[in-house]
């Protein structure tokens, strides 16, 4: 199901974005999850539990700008599709920052919004969250494919690294780390980059020839022969989700 959340410290503003939406999805006949958050720290505590497909930020707010809250945002998901709805022209630019999909004026024309969010829901990944089951030393654990960070293949096991900071440890495999993972790596955002690791492509904040950088600050290694696929498929992930770097 389509998630949306709002973000804005004005009561008024929030009301009137979330009836713009419900009229859009009523003409549309479309079910979506939508949330109001009156302050940026309550939506990135909640982006922890769960994240969600568009955000519509406001920027002038107290602590955290929502320029911050945006880039913040981007480094977790680079796939969100982020609206800015602001009073202040003036940091169009800065907010380009975190790849926005659009920039509104308030007060929002309806129309506009409208447009922006069927661009939106056109680029947005809608397919139903996968899992994948662990078998750990004493349980069966059941991972979003979405939380997952990288998965590293150590001592005939697999360290599942999540976006919450957990690892997760498997028992002993039998297989080798690919056909294990394999199921992980029939989904598009996944890549193997080296013999022992596995990385989720939405989690990575940095390339290098050597390397890819992870969101929480991991680094995993490429291995140098795989580099020119690793880079090619790398490559060929950020132009289809049309993420400039």
């Amino acid at each position: 199901m389509l998630r949306i959340a709002i973000c804005d410290d004005q009561p008024r503003e929030l009301e009137i974005i979330n009836e713009y939406i419900t009229e859009y999805l009523d003409t549309n006949t479309l079910e979506a999850e939508m949330k109001e958050f009156s302050h940026p720290d309550k939506l990135l505590t909640a982006i922890d539990a769960k994240s969600f497909h568009i955000y519509i930020l406001d920027i002038v707010m107290p602590m955290v700008s929502g320029l911050e809250l945006g880039k913040e945002i981007r480094r977790l998901d680079r796939e969100a599709q982020i609206i800015y709805a602001t009073t202040e022209p003036q940091f169009a630019l800065q907010a380009y920052a975190a790849s926005p999909i659009n920039y509104l004026i308030k007060p929002i024309e309806k129309q506009r919004l409208f447009d922006t969010l069927t661009l939106a829901i056109s680029k947005a990944d809608l397919a139903e969250e996968q899992t994948f089951a662990v078998k750990t030393a004493d349980s069966l654990r059941i991972i979003k494919l979405s939380d997952i960070v990288c998965c590293e293949y150590r001592s005939h096991a697999v360290i599942f690294s999540l976006t919450n900071g957990e690892e997760v440890l498997s028992r002993t495999i039998r297989e080798n780390f690919s056909e294990y993972s394999s199921p992980i790596l029939k989904d598009r955002h996944f890549l193997q980059c080296h013999t022992s690791f596995v990385v989720n492509l939405r989690r990575v904040e940095r390339f290098a020839k050597d390397s890819f950088t992870l969101c929480g600050g991991k680094i995993v290694p490429i291995a140098a022969k795989q580099y020119p696929a690793v880079r090619d498929t790398y490559m060929d992930y950020l132009m289809a989700k049309g993420v400039q770097r």
